[in-house]
């Protein structure tokens, strides 16, 4: 399996997911989010990287929302600004 990331804009991030399916997704990374979530230590594309690693662990790439905005993650997974913080 292989994640690819291309930034469309600032805040606008199209993320491939290369598995039996090939998915895409459009994800919103603002920049208040990202300070918020890693004070600047890592880059947008190393957080979503990291994310979509997170959401992979459970459940397919088939089931992540096509376009969400980054937050939404921690409606599903309650504990993924803690895996964030630990990561």
């Amino acid at each position: 399996m292989s994640i690819s990331i291309k930034k469309l804009s600032e805040d606008k991030f199209e993320v491939t997911v290369s598995s039996n399916t090939t998915t895409k997704h459009i994800v919103t990374l603002s920049n208040e989010v990202h300070n918020k979530l890693t004070n600047g230590k890592v880059t947008k594309k190393e957080l979503l990287d990291f994310s979509f690693k997170f959401l992979l662990d459970r459940e397919p790439n088939t089931s992540i929302l096509s376009s969400f905005e980054l937050t939404v993650i921690s409606q599903y997974f309650p504990e993924y600004e803690n895996a964030v913080n630990d990561w």
